[in-house]
């Protein structure tokens, strides 16, 4: 991908995700930049943060259609007149089918608060709780046609508290999920990860360190 890389986000609540990349695209060396933001919930709090940036936000209500196919069309009609080129989910609280996922074409990502392969889809914060697992986190993958079955691109993990609910447990995964997002938007836009099998691979990005997951605006060696 050359230049900036044209990047979509698709919300449906809070956007606190969605936040996190439009703070770190300010960067000047930051390699993409937000050009849309899609919600199918014209009440999404993501809305107003995307119009706060000055960047296009366009509501594709999902109560207005009767098929799935009609609203990701939809979706599909705005991402390409906006020419968004890599497609981030930021609590879209929706699952793409594969012909939106081969229509559309380029790299799609997804946050999930949870250490893939354990605990997909909902209340994975809960889940983790219930089976009373000592480590949680957060993982951001590349989306396939399965429900948080992508390969992983990059996890951070977090202890589980004696005493922690499903809120202060969601609350501590959160803040490494605003960390980790906007670093594998970066790798993914400087085409520096590569697949072998369904394993993710770095090229030429200096080795992961903690320095770099904490400053993922520059990724330092």
């Amino acid at each position: 991908m050359s230049g900036r890389v044209r990047v979509g986000v698709l919300v449906s609540g809070n956007g606190t995700n969605l936040q996190a990349l439009i703070d770190v695209s300010r960067a000047p060396d930051y390699p993409a930049r937000i050009t849309l933001v899609l919600s199918n919930n014209p009440a999404a709090y993501a809305l107003e943060r995307a119009r706060q940036a000055q960047i296009p936000a366009v509501v594709v209500d999902q109560a207005r259609f009767a098929l799935r196919e009609q609203l990701e069309q939809a979706l599909l009609d705005a991402l390409r007149e906006h020419e968004v080129q890599l497609l981030c989910l930021a609590g879209f609280m929706r699952i793409l089918s594969p012909g939106f996922l081969s229509s559309f074409g380029g790299p799609v990502l997804n946050i999930h608060p949870a250490l893939l392969p354990s605990f997909p889809g909902l209340h994975a914060q809960r889940q983790a709780l219930e089976h009373g697992v000592k480590i949680s986190g957060c993982t951001v993958h590349l989306v396939d046609a399965g429900t948080d079955t992508g390969p992983i691109i990059v996890q951070a993990a977090v202890p589980v508290l004696p005493g922690d609910d499903e809120a202060s447990l969601a609350a501590r995964i959160l803040r490494e999920e605003h960390r980790i997002y906007p670093l594998a938007v970066r790798w993914v836009a400087e085409e520096a990860i590569g697949l072998r099998g369904r394993v993710v691979q770095l090229k030429g990005v200096p080795e992961l360190s903690d320095h770099a997951l904490r400053n993922p605006g520059k990724l330092v060696p």
